[in-house]
């Protein structure tokens, strides 16, 4: 079970992600204080509500398994631009604020 001090800081980096910003699950993990956890990020979100969950996305812009279409349409909507594989454009990755 992850300690709370680690929940409180991944969901304080999640809600800060405005709309249009995309991060890797590492990079929330990092900005947290908890480099390499990013795997802990995943599981946090999975169980979590009310946090913007579609702005979190795989090393290199992987959507989420068995959720990429609500995730997709999530992040169009924000203006995030994809690539013709399907996933995040490279270009969208890192913008955390």
């Amino acid at each position: 079970m992850a300690r709370p001090d680690f929940e409180e800081a991944v969901q304080e980096v999640v809600a800060g992600l405005p709309p249009g910003a995309v991060a890797t699950y590492g990079e929330v993990a990092a900005e947290a204080g908890f480099p390499g956890a990013a795997r802990a990020v995943g599981n946090f979100l999975r169980r979590s509500a009310g946090l913007p969950w579609w702005r979190v996305v795989g090393a290199g812009g992987r959507l989420v398994p068995g959720g990429e279409e609500e995730q997709a349409q999530r992040l169009r909507a924000e203006g995030v631009p994809f690539t013709a594989a399907g996933k995040v454009a490279p270009s969208a990755l890192g913008r955390t604020r």
